[in-house]
């Protein structure tokens, strides 16, 4: 595997090459990634920059109380540990690619910005990496019922040309990705544990042989099972779909706090299947907002589910809240005056959220402000943003903007 300066620079700062507790340094967080690489870009600097003889000059001038120069300069200088263990991971069909690569999947840079992790090893068909798709999480010991229902639903979701996006674990998530795959599906899995395991794996083979299956993992390729792995590698998911069901959650638990987090966090719509099980989480989900879902899979109308209803908080408006009962809409934070709440709401998602919807055909500034609601001004510095992150492409003559079909 042929990796770019800059692609090893950002393996040695971020990444384990052996089980974590033999590394003699501990690599960066996706946080203190973040800070770092941040302060090379206002430097003027490159991560491959510090493959060079530039690096104890670069270097000279950071200061930051948990990454000291010493641990950067120890986990820079690993440079044998990374061929060995990219050798061993390539036999296994593993591949890797950062945040600084052109088919780095835009919806985690979009929906998680500086949190997205640098890293990301996967096996399979990369073009899948930005396909979208529909998200089905649900509980490892499933009833049958739910089961039945997610291969039903998977299966219809192939057919009608939507990828099915899923965690790989057992259950719920493993039957969703098999009835893709076996119905000629595209399919995302998000692996928590041992990429390395799931890559030569029967369980997957076919997939991978036919193209239709792409396994990624932002963790080391060869690591045990941990709950905070686990826990981690929901936001994945919710953040490479373009809208998410929840087929059976607990009280509690994984994918009862991942579907949380992505309500909280308004990634992706979320459907919640209705459950007669009275220990299920999910009236509980649909309470948070959640949007109902029936539990018949042959009743759902497939192309439906990427434009849920609005949420009861962005329900006052075509946007935004009526103006008239909002104090104060700065920062992304709105507060209604009715109310003591404060909602905190991504504006910029919302923006995007409506112009899937509308910009199906070109659209011209005005039909945006129009449909919108915003201001001329407003809506033109999104359209920009959007277009700089090839949401939207700008056409000529006349200028019109249109959704970009990734």
């Amino acid at each position: 595997m042929n990796l770019s300066p800059t692609t090893q620079a950002i393996l040695l700062l971020t990444c384990h090459f052996g089980q974590p507790e033999q590394s003699a340094e501990r690599p960066l967080s996706i946080a203190e990634w973040g800070r770092f690489a941040l302060w090379l870009k206002k430097q003027g600097d490159k991560p491959a920059d510090l493959l060079t003889e530039q690096a104890d000059t670069i270097l000279v001038s950071w200061f930051d109380t948990t990454i000291p120069q010493a641990r950067l300069k120890a986990l820079l200088q690993r440079g044998h540990s990374l061929a060995l263990a990219m050798e061993k991971w390539q036999r296994a069909g593993i591949w890797v690619v950062t945040r600084s690569d052109a088919n780095y999947p835009w919806r985690l840079k979009q929906k998680l910005k500086n949190q997205a992790p640098p890293v990301l090893f996967g096996c399979g068909n990369k073009a899948l990496l930005n396909s979208g798709g529909i998200a089905v999480v649900g509980s490892r010991n499933a009833i049958d019922h739910d089961l039945i229902f997610t291969e039903q639903l998977a299966r219809q979701a192939a057919f009608s040309g939507y990828a099915i996006v899923s965690g790989g674990a057992r259950g719920i998530d493993t039957s969703a990705m098999s009835a893709a795959i076996q119905s000629a599906g595209r399919v995302v899995g998000i692996i928590a544990d041992n990429l390395l395991k799931a890559a030569t794996s029967n369980q997957w083979r076919e997939g991978l042989m036919q193209g239709n299956l792409v396994l990624l993992s932002p963790f080391y390729p060869e690591s045990a099972f941990s709950i905070v792995n686990a826990m981690a590698r929901n936001k994945y998911i919710y953040c490479l779909a373009d809208t998410a069901i929840v087929v059976h959650s607990g009280i509690k638990g994984g994918t009862w706090s991942g579907a949380v987090e992505n309500l909280k966090h308004q990634w992706t719509p979320l459907w919640i299947k209705s459950s007669d099980d009275i220990n299920a989480g999910n009236p509980g989900l649909v309470d948070k907002g959640g949007h109902p879902l029936t539990d018949q899979a042959k009743d759902i109308d497939i192309n439906m589910l990427s434009t849920a209803p609005l949420s009861a908080t962005e329900q006052q408006g075509v946007l935004f809240p009526n103006r008239d009962n909002v104090d104060s809409v700065s920062a992304g934070r709105v507060t209604d005056a009715g109310s003591a709440d404060e909602i905190t709401l991504d504006f910029f998602q919302l923006f995007i959220k409506k112009m899937k919807q509308i910009a199906r055909t070109p659209k011209t500034l005005d039909d945006v402000v129009e449909e919108t609601a915003l201001t001329k001004a407003q809506a033109n510095e999104w359209i920009k943003k959007a277009v700089q992150e090839e949401i939207l492409v700008k056409l000529s003559h006349p200028v019109r903007f249109q959704w970009k079909q990734h």
